[in-house]
């Protein structure tokens, strides 16, 4: 059974004006996204690193998966009583960049339930996981969201870092920035009408928390949704986008073009420390399906080359 046909009765549409007042996984939704496919988007991307922008490519994958609530898993066919899956969009954000000798290579999944659990509504994040790989050392840290907290679990080789476990206090209305993409795709709350604001609490990133040395706390942030399109040339051509932006009370600002016209995607992201990401290419696959050596070109289908070998 597909995902759309789980959760077939489970998306009832909101009566009210503009993409605000819709229900997120209603009808036009599953007919896009309930496919059995992933989107794949790739990116140019600038990365502040050692007090340097760093070139380097992200690919991000947007992808509806039933989910267990007991193991906070993909759920198998089969393997969990009904009662115990609920339908999600997963994000993975792949970053790719070289600083001098050696790679750095970050990946960040954010869970948004499509239905209310844990007695937050549909559009809450309700698993973040981070993972950096670099050649001094790796990490990875895990969020997990309950009814009134979240647990964090980290494994890390940095001094002072360690293996940890603590909880933190699930907040209403709470923001996680790890979901900032899916948000101003219309995924996750709150979804915000044209030239409408809000301020909420904000929990700072793990990508953030890693890089920068900080806890992951909470802090607050105003998240908006600008008026109007505006055109915009990035290397997939010249997009008609909106702007939903985040300004942080940390003085941080992040920036999000999102297409215009459906299916919305992400077609340039910046922050105001540098970081920032180019559409190259967007395409719809079961890229899971293809991992034979013969599949290796296909990501030229992403304005990707394939991966050469570095020996000499």
């Amino acid at each position: 059974m597909t995902v759309a046909a789980a959760v077939a009765l489970a998306a009832p549409h909101v009566q009210g004006r503009g993409d605000a007042a819709k229900a997120i996984a209603d009808d036009a939704f599953w007919k896009l996204w309930g496919d059995g496919q992933a989107e794949l988007a790739s990116y140019d991307l600038t990365f502040p690193r050692y007090g340097e922008l760093r070139k380097g490519t992200a690919v991000l994958i947007f992808v509806t998966e039933q989910f267990s609530n007991e193991a906070r898993v993909k759920a198998d066919p089969g393997k969990h009583p009904k009662s115990d899956e609920f339908p999600v969009m997963k994000l993975n954000r792949v970053q790719d960049f070289a600083t001098g000798i050696y790679d750095y290579n970050l990946m960040t999944s954010a869970f948004v339930a499509l239905t209310p659990v844990n007695g937050a509504p549909a559009g809450s994040p309700t698993k973040i996981t981070f993972s950096a790989q670099e050649w001094c050392g790796h990490v990875f840290h895990e969020l997990l969201f309950d009814e009134h907290a979240i647990r964090s679990t980290r494994s890390s080789y940095f001094d002072g870092e360690g293996d940890q476990e603590w909880k933190l206090e699930r907040k209403a209305d709470g923001f996680a920035e790890d979901a900032l993409l899916l948000w101003a795709r219309g995924f996750a709350e709150p979804r915000l009408a044209s030239g409408e604001s809000k301020k909420v609490p904000f929990l700072i990133s793990c990508q953030t928390s890693r890089l920068q040395h900080r806890p992951v706390e909470w802090t607050t942030a105003t998240l908006s949704r600008g008026k109007g399109v505006q055109t915009i040339p990035v290397p997939a051509g010249s997009i008609e986008v909106e702007t939903c932006t985040a300004d942080i009370a940390d003085g941080r600002k992040w920036t999000i073009l999102v297409e215009a016209a459906s299916p919305h995607r992400i077609v340039r992201w910046e922050s105001s420390e540098g970081e920032k990401g180019d559409l190259l290419a967007a395409e719809r696959m079961k890229y899971w399906e293809m991992n034979d050596e013969r599949f290796s070109t296909e990501v030229k289908r992403l304005n990707l080359t394939p991966r050469p070998h570095r020996t000499m």
